[in-house]
Order: C-alpha cells, then sequence, then structure tokens
C-alpha cells in the first residue's frame, strides 16, 4: 500500500511539473506583415500646339510644348530631342503634322499638332497675244533653193511653225507671195513664183488648214528685198512670204 501511494505521489508531482513547464512556455511571435509594393511610376503627360495652326506659305508658326514623368522627349519633324517644355519656330512649305513622343518609367504619351498651310493661288493664265503680234512673231518665210519650188526640209520646220499659228487663230487669212531673184526673164520669173506660192498652200492643206484661208500672187523678180548680186542676197529673194488678210 505504502508503494502504491509513492507511486501515486511520484506521478502527481510529475504531472504538476510538467502542467508547470508547459504553462511556462512563450507563445509563438507572429511575423511583421509584409510591406506594400512601391506606387507604380506615374505616367507621362504630353501637350503639343501651334499657333497660328494656319498659315499662308511662305508664314512662321510656334510650336509649344510642356511634358510630365518624362525622362526622353522627341519632337519630329524638326529638331528631334527636346526638354521637358519649351517653343520652337517652323516655317513648313506643306501643311504637316507634327508630333511629340514622352517616354519615362511610367510608360508613354504622345500629343499632336496640325498646320495647315495655304498654297497661293495659281497665276493668271498669260493674256493670249492679239494674231497681228502672235503673227509677227511666229510666222516665217519659206526659202527655196535656185530655179526649185520644193519644199526644203527646213521649210517644211518652218511651214509647220505657221499651220500651228493658223490652227491657232482660226480668223487668220493669209496672202501667199511668190518671190525669186532677179536671174532669167520675167516672164519665167513669174510663173517660178507662182509655183513657189502654190507648193507652199499645198504643203499647208497637207498639214490641214483650209485651202480658202490662202490667197495667192507671183511677183517673180520685181519686188526684192535684196538688190546685191550674190548667192546670200539671191537666196533672200528665192521666197514665198506671207501676209496677214485684215
Amino acid at each position: 500500500m505504502v508503494l502504491r501511494r509513492g507511486l501515486r505521489w511520484i506521478g502527481l508531482l510529475t504531472l504538476l511539473v510538467l502542467v508547470a513547464m508547459t504553462g511556462c512556455k512563450k507563445k509563438p511571435v507572429a511575423p511583421p506583415p509584409t510591406p506594400p509594393p512601391p506606387p507604380a511610376p506615374a505616367a507621362p503627360t504630353a501637350t503639343l500646339r501651334a499657333t497660328p495652326s494656319v498659315i499662308e506659305q511662305g508664314q512662321s508658326t510656334t510650336l509649344s510644348w510642356n511634358s510630365t514623368n518624362a525622362t526622353e522627349l522627341r519632337l519630329d519633324p524638326g529638331p528631334g530631342s527636346v526638354g521637358p517644355q519649351g517653343s520652337t519656330s517652323v516655317s513648313p512649305d506643306r501643311s504637316t503634322t507634327y508630333t511629340l513622343l514622352a517616354t519615362g518609367p511610367g510608360g508613354r504619351a504622345e500629343a499632336s499638332a496640325r498646320v495647315t498651310v495655304n498654297a497661293p493661288p495659281p497665276p493668271p493664265p498669260p493674256a493670249r497675244m492679239s494674231a497681228e503680234e502672235a503673227f509677227a512673231r511666229r510666222v516665217r518665210d519659206a526659202y527655196f533653193d535656185f530655179d526649185k519650188s520644193d519644199i526644203r526640209p527646213d521649210t517644211r520646220v518652218t511651214l509647220t511653225q505657221t499651220a500651228e499659228f493658223l490652227r491657232e487663230y482660226g480668223n487668220v487669212r493669209v496672202l501667199l507671195e511668190g518671190h525669186c531673184d532677179e536671174r532669167g526673164s520675167t516672164e519665167y520669173n513669174l510663173g517660178l513664183g507662182d509655183r513657189r506660192a502654190n507648193a507652199t498652200r499645198d504643203f499647208l492643206i497637207s498639214l490641214g488648214i483650209a485651202g480658202d484661208r490662202m490667197q495667192m500672187v507671183s511677183y517673180g523678180k520685181e519686188r526684192p528685198i535684196c538688190t546685191e548680186s550674190n548667192e546670200d542676197c539671191w537666196q533672200r529673194n528665192r521666197r514665198a512670204h506671207f501676209v496677214m488678210l485684215k
């Protein structure tokens, strides 16, 4: 009996010791709260304006800009890299859209400004020359070889230009005078002058000019424009001469 009691007391004491030890154990400490994440970088902003936005060709306008939260700004077309705010003068020769691009840790932003350039009106068409002025500038005599009435290659060019004038001034009529140099008889040269005037008329008809717009006369050698007896002078007299009829 004594032994059982002793063992019972020993067990009881052991239990008390365990309870005391458990009661003295420290409570676990809670971990500190997780800090909130750092705020996101602010997004960039950008503004751009043109003053004035409409100009005449040759005039200037001022571009002004402003930005925040940007580490790099670029203005195109034009100066390229720029500061966070500023202005510049531009003179575009045609309507242009300018763009400001702002970039930074928080992203990118873009602004634009349109400059409209009014082109000058086209000049008025030149006043049409009078038929008399155009005739004096554009119509030239047709020249011939000695004793010939054939249309030479250089004469074809001259008569083609005359045909262009006659097409442009459709109400103009002309007189074709056949002329010769001093060599040969009067009768022969009157016939040769007539053949030269007819050859000129026929060539112009082949270019589309109506025959009833052309009259003919032969003066042979009776109305020379040069009276010296040499080849240069004779060549100047071998011609079909144009006279504008009123």
